[in-house]
C-alpha cells in the first residue's frame, strides 16, 4: 500500500480547447515536475490520444489512466476512466455512433491533433469534439461499465458543464460512486450540501494548458504489491467504484 498522487481530469491537444503544447509526452514531463504520479487522459468524447499517452508515461514513469471526458445530451460532462487502454479504445468507438457530426472550424475552436508516442502528427480529428452526445446522463453508467470502467459528474462545483449548475442540484440517481470537484476549497461545503459523504470525492485540474496542472495535487491509499502500472490502475478504478480492496 502506498500513497499516490493523482490528477484525473486532463486534456491534451485532441481536445479543441486545449493548448497544442499539451502533447501526450509533454503532459507525462510535467507530471514529473508537478509530482504527479497517476495522471488520466480525458480529452473530450475521445480516447483516441491515449495509446501516444500510454507509451510517453512509461518513458517518464507515470501511471496512466485512459479516460474521457465525456458531454451527456444534457450538456453534463461525466470523467469516464478505463482500467486497460483496450477497454478505452472499445468505448470510444461506441461513443462514436452517439456523437452528432459538426465539422470542426479549426479557426474558431482550435486544432485536433492525434499524435504517436514520439509526439509526431499522425492525424486530425475532422469532427468537433466538444459538442453533446446524444447519451443522456441517466444512461452513461451503464454504457461505461460494459467496458469495466467507472464514471463519475466532473467538476460539480463549476457552472460551465458541471451537473449541479445544469439541473441544480446532483439527483439521487444515477447513483455514480463518485464526483468530481475543480477547487478543494469547495470540497467540505459541497460534501455538506450534496450529501456526498458515500461517495468518492476527487479534486481534479481539467488541465487545458500545461500550466494549468497544479503542484499541490491530492492523493489516495492504493495497494501496490507486487507493484505494477497496471495493478495500481486496476486498484484506483475499484477505489473509486468504492470497492473495498
Amino acid at each position: 500500500m502506498s500513497r499516490y498522487t493523482y490528477d484525473l481530469h486532463v486534456h491534451s491537444c485532441l481536445s479543441p480547447c486545449a493548448d497544442n503544447d499539451n502533447t501526450p509526452n509533454n503532459l507525462a514531463g510535467m507530471a514529473v515536475l508537478n509530482n504527479i504520479q497517476i495522471m488520466a487522459l480525458t480529452d473530450h468524447n475521445t480516447c483516441r490520444n491515449c495509446p501516444a499517452f500510454f507509451t510517453a508515461c512509461k518513458r517518464y514513469g507515470i501511471v496512466p489512466i485512459p479516460g474521457m471526458e465525456l458531454t451527456t445530451s444534457e450538456d453534463i460532462h461525466v470523467v469516464c476512466l478505463f482500467p486497460e487502454l483496450e477497454n478505452a479504445l472499445k468505448f470510444n468507438d461506441e461513443i462514436d455512433t452517439y456523437r452528432i457530426r459538426i465539422p470542426n472550424n479549426k479557426e474558431v475552436f482550435g486544432d485536433q491533433l492525434i499524435l504517436d508516442g514520439m509526439d509526431e502528427l499522425i492525424g486530425e480529428e475532422p469532427d468537433f469534439l466538444t459538442n453533446a452526445t446524444t447519451i443522456s446522463y441517466d444512461d452513461v453508467p451503464q454504457i461505461v461499465a460494459k467496458y469495466d470502467g467507472v464514471c463519475y459528474p466532473a467538476h460539480i462545483d463549476r457552472e460551465s458543464n458541471g451537473v449541479v449548475a445544469i439541473l441544480g442540484t446532483l439527483p439521487e440517481e444515477p447513483d455514480y460512486p463518485a464526483a468530481e470537484v475543480h477547487f478543494r476549497k469547495n470540497l467540505e461545503a459541497y460534501t455538506e450540501q450534496y450529501h456526498l459523504e458515500n461517495k468518492v470525492v476527487l479534486v481534479s485540474s481539467d488541465a487545458h494548458y500545461l500550466t494549468d496542472l497544479r503542484e499541490e495535487n491530492e492523493s489516495l491509499e492504493i495497494p501496490d504489491e507486487p507493484y505494477s502500472s497496471a495493478l495500481v490502475r486496476h486498484n484506483l478504478i475499484k477505489i473509486i467504484r468504492g470497492e473495498k480492496l
